[in-house]
């Protein structure tokens, strides 16, 4: 009995075994099965693609992920470039993309045919800030300084940005709004031209995020009169927010990561955990602190819900900028 009884627990392990490696992987086991693209919503050289750069940096030298990541500017159309190919890639496991705020901005200004419910959340790694700037040498101190020269400049006054819809011409229109001010926009290819060219004395002020500012603030050559956040900036103690002004105005710049509609479970756990791994890692905390970027960590439902929050937030903007196609 002995041995049969044996014979029959061998043979009943031999069975689970085989029905074990038949079972398909579990969310825990799928990797990449080759170098997965990073599309960058945005061209080479600007903030975002810095950033996303950055990111793919850090996933390299932690060794996060299986496969090598492939940044991929896809910046056309604000961004409406790189949606329509994310929409096409349905599926596809070895996608994601860096998102900003043309992700809801760019489908509301233009029919691109794409809808942001479509596409998978992955994670937002931070919000990035704004702040009001001019030119060191200027004599413009405080914002009541700002506003008083904008006006007297009747309507010359150079604000330099990005573009017509992008997220830096938003706050200028609220500060046009609010103020009752005019600006001649002066459009650039990214951010870090803008700058540059106020450094330069080409333009008077621009709305900038720190990242892009930080090198010529920190060697004396542009000021920051004000910033678009709830609270001061760790790294400007001495800049007011617009708000302890007097003025409510927060405008925040989500850096995040999405898929492809369709991206199966497994992937979207296995991008999900890699990112947060990134975002506790030293070189991202220590380059987030020293950017004045805000690290908030969202994933899955509760960035879908932001995502579609913001939205809506954004809808009610460039309607009131007329900016909505059709409006």
């Amino acid at each position: 009995m002995t041995v049969s009884f044996t014979r029959r627990v061998a043979l009943g392990l031999a069975a689970a075994a085989a029905m074990t490696v038949a079972l398909p992987a579990t969310a825990s086991d799928w990797k990449p099965q080759k170098p997965v693209e990073m599309v960058i919503m945005a061209g080479q050289g600007g903030g975002a693609d810095r950033l996303a750069r950055l990111f793919q940096s850090i996933i390299q030298k932690e060794n996060l992920s299986s496969m090598p990541i492939l940044p991929v500017n896809k910046g056309g159309g604000s961004g409406a470039e790189a949606l329509r190919y994310l929409k096409d890639k349905d599926g596809d496991a070895h996608t994601i993309m860096a998102t900003l705020n043309s992700y809801y901005t760019t489908p509301l200004r233009t029919d691109i045919g794409v809808d942001i419910e479509e596409y998978t959340p992955i994670a937002r790694m931070a919000l990035d800030t704004f702040v009001l700037w001019v030119n060191a040498d200027s004599d413009i101190q405080t914002l009541d300084d700002y506003v008083a020269a904008v006006k007297a400049a009747g309507g010359e006054w150079k604000m330099g940005g990005t573009g017509t819809g992008q997220e830096d011409s938003l706050v200028t229109a609220m500060l046009e709004k609010e103020f009752g001010i005019k600006h001649t926009y002066v459009p650039f290819k990214g951010g870090g031209t803008v700058a540059k060219n106020l450094v330069g004395g080409h333009i008077d002020s621009t709305v900038n995020n720190p990242s892009e500012q930080m090198g010529f603030w920190q060697a004396g050559k542009s000021r920051p009169i004000a910033a678009f956040t709830e609270d001061r900036i760790a790294v400007f103690p001495d800049v007011p927010t617009m708000t302890e002004l007097g003025y409510p105005m927060t405008y925040t710049m989500q850096r995040s990561f999405v898929a492809p509609p369709g991206t199966p479970p497994e992937a979207v756990a296995y991008y999900t955990a890699m990112f947060e791994k990134l975002a506790a890692s030293e070189e991202w905390q220590t380059y987030a602190s020293e950017k004045a970027l805000q690290t908030d960590l969202l994933t899955g439902d509760a960035l879908q819900t932001y995502f579609l929050e913001e939205r809506q937030r954004h809808n009610d903007i460039l309607t009131s900028m007329g900016e909505i196609a059709g409006s």
